[in-house]
Formats: structure tokens, sequence, C-alpha cells
């Protein structure tokens, strides 16, 4: 039960922030969090190292390296300023983010692309005078949604695409999920629009190149990102058409730093200032979420619940709110076997993909990518999400989203 006690003060400590007058972040309450259950013994200290998820923290540390290599070279401004250049008003660059980061996220997943995109974001801000909050927000929901169309577009669909026994998982993901996340897209722009409408009155913007700092290692960068492209299409064959060869994301990541790492005369200096706090914070939701599965107290309510668990309301909504509280892939993890057990439908473990990717907009710890951003934005400057930013939109958000892909999984046969 201290497990319990622990998660639930980790939630109340992110919404508040602040302790009398000292101000927390994230990683350091999750980390507090993780102190906790160790010192308390609810989880074994060679547990808590085995929890630690190797694939996820050598897969951040790759795509960090090459994040801070393209935003310190300048070639991360220089793709910037090549993608948005025509958009001409405030509310163009907001559909531009919205649509450009919610396709991409769907190939390149949307851990890989809050990475990219929190500094492109912050850069954004300031050269148009827009709050980095409002497109910060704008971010975390696009790659959140846009991941929920593809069956790579994060870990969890991409757990269910391969053990869910789907057939032809790119078809049925795109048949069921394609048009209710467009519209769902469209939804996070008018909210933020409601929300935020002082920042996005369609005022006229003007799109500024910025130098190259650093040719060589913006070529460096460059390579690293093609790689990264050439290895995720190949993850894409590998996983559908030759199964047998396994081929992790970590590869990806890490053989894609290779050319910064061997080559760049700036290697110890980019690896010196990756997000190194990010990666703690992770660690240590690991370890702490670990000691919860160890406490055994959500498997039992599961178990002791009175509910279809193959309906597709009870679907989203528990993988919706579990989510929350044990992160969205240990909770496919839990859930899916459940379903293909009770003889569920393809349509069933579509909607488990879309309950817990959506959770993501939810609440900031619904997704690891949300913690990516707001980490980046803090380590980067003074801008951040609150809890509370996050939430008032992110609530109803989540049920708007959570009601288009019921109404589409139910209409499409």
């Amino acid at each position: 039960m201290i497990s319990i006690i622990v998660l639930f003060l980790v939630f109340v400590l992110i919404a508040v922030r602040q302790i009398g007058k000292i101000k927390l972040q994230i990683w350091q309450i999750m980390l507090l969090g993780a102190i906790t259950v160790l010192i308390t013994g609810r989880i074994p200290i060679n547990n808590a190292f085995k929890s630690i998820n190797l694939d996820v923290m050598l897969f951040l540390f790759g795509m960090f390296v090459i994040g801070k290599a393209m935003e310190s070279s300048g070639y991360l401004s220089h793709l910037t300023y090549r993608f948005f250049k025509k958009t001409k008003t405030d509310n163009a660059l907001l559909i531009a983010i919205l649509f450009g980061f919610g396709f991409l996220s769907a190939l390149l997943m949307n851990d890989t692309l809050s990475i990219v995109g929190a500094p492109v974001m912050l850069l954004l801000a300031k050269k148009h005078n827009i709050h980095a909050k409002v497109l910060l927000l704008a971010l975390a929901f696009s790659v959140t949604i846009g991941s929920v169309m593809s069956p790579i577009g994060n870990p969890q669909n991409l757990l269910i695409a391969i053990h869910g026994n789907i057939s032809n998982p790119f078809v049925l993901f795109l048949k069921y999920l394609f048009i209710p996340t467009i519209i769902n897209l469209f939804s996070v722009y008018f909210l933020l629009k409601l929300f935020y409408k002082e920042h996005f009155r369609g005022r006229i913007i003007d799109h500024s190149q910025e130098p190259i700092r650093n040719r060589n290692l913006a070529f460096l960068s460059k390579i690293s990102l093609m790689l990264v492209l050439i290895l995720i299409i190949l993850k894409i064959v590998f996983v559908f058409f030759v199964p047998v060869f396994q081929f992790q994301l970590t590869y990806i990541a890490l053989i894609g730093m290779l050319p910064i790492i061997i080559f760049s005369k700036k290697r110890i200096e980019i690896v010196r200032h990756i997000d190194w706090y990010t990666l703690i914070f992770f660690a240590s939701m690991f370890i702490l979420m670990e000691s919860v599965w160890i406490s055994g107290v959500f498997q039992a309510i599961l178990k002791e619940m009175n509910f279809e668990i193959t309906s597709l309301p009870s679907i989203l909504m528990m993988s919706i709110i579990l989510s929350q509280l044990i992160s969205n892939v240990p909770m496919v993890a839990l859930y899916m076997p459940l379903l293909i057990k009770a003889g569920a439908s393809s349509k069933a473990l579509i909607a488990l993909a879309a309950g817990s990717t959506i959770a993501g907009n939810l609440l900031i710890l619904g997704a690891a990518s949300n913690i990516i951003i707001i980490q980046n934005a803090e380590m980067r400057s003074k801008e951040t999400i609150t809890f509370l930013d996050f939430a008032k939109i992110g609530i109803p958000l989540t049920i708007i989203n959570a009601f288009v892909y019921y109404i589409f999984l139910v209409i499409i046969p």
C-alpha cells in the first residue's frame, strides 16, 4: 500500500510543483518517489535495477545526442525554417504544427518527435512572439494523437501490432483510426484557439532563416537524421515481413548517433549537455511503477471489477484511467492477454491502442512524450507546462478524443 501512497503523493507534487519556497522539477519529484519506495523496502534493489528498461534509456540517450547536435549546429533552425516558411499567419502556423508533427509521429514515433520538437517550439515562440506554453501544448497533443493511427507510432501500438494476432496492422489501424485522428487533430486546434484565443488572431508572421553555426556538425547531424529515417523504414519492413529478425528501436537511436560520436570534435560537449534530467526521470519512474506493480493492487482491482472487458466503452475507459497510474505500455501488456484470452476481436485491440495512446492527453504523466517535452523546455528556458495548464485542455480533449474514436469503431464494420 505504501507504493500506492507514494504514487499518489508524486501526482500531487507534480500538480503543485512547490513545497514552501522550494520549487521542484518533475524529475526531482519522481526521483524522490523512487528513493522512498527503495528506502521503505517496497522494491528490492535488484528488482529496481531490473525494472529500468535499458532499451528505452538507450533509445532516449541516442536521440538526445542527435537532437542536441542538430540544435547546437543550427541545423534544427534550418529545418524549422524550411518546414514552416510557407505559413503566413499564426493560425496557419498552429495548423502546420498540429498536422506536421502529428503525421510525422505516426512514422517516427511520438517520443522521437518530442525530443526534436521541443526546441523547435521554443524557437518559433521566440521568433513570432507567441507564448511558448501554447506551442508546447500543441506539440504534446499532436504527437500523441498523430501516433494513434499507426502501429509504429508509439511503443504500445507496436506491442499490439506484434503480439495481438493482427494480420495486417497498417491497413487495420488506418481503416479504423485515420479519419478520427484527423478530426481529433482539428479538435486540438479549436480547443487551443478557445483557451488561448489572444495568441491566435490571424496575425501575419514573417519567417527568417538563421545561419548554420557549425557546418561540420550540421553535416553530421543531417547524416544521423537520414540514418534514423532509413533504419525506421527497415524496422517497418523487418517487423511485418521478417518478424524473426528483432530490430529494436534502441539500435536505430544508437546507430543514428554514431556519426556525431565518432567524427564530431564536440562529442564530449554534446553528451555533457544532453537532457540527463529526463533520463533520471525515466529511471526513477520505472522503479516506482515496478513497486506499484509488485504491490498487486491494480491487478486485484481489475480482477474484482465486474465489467465486460471486451466491450469498446470498457476498453477505452480502463485504458485511459489505468495508463495514468501504471503507464500505457505496462497497461497494454496487462490488458492485451486478457482480451486475447477472452476471444476479443481485432477491433477491440485497436480500441486498446487508441485508448492507451490518447490517455497521454489527459494528464502530464499519461505519456512519456509529455515529460520529454516539459523537461526539454525547462532545461533550455524558463518556459514550462504546469499540471493545470495541461489538464484544463487535456481533460476535455481526451473526452472528445475517446468519443470520436468510439463512434468510428462502432460504425466501421
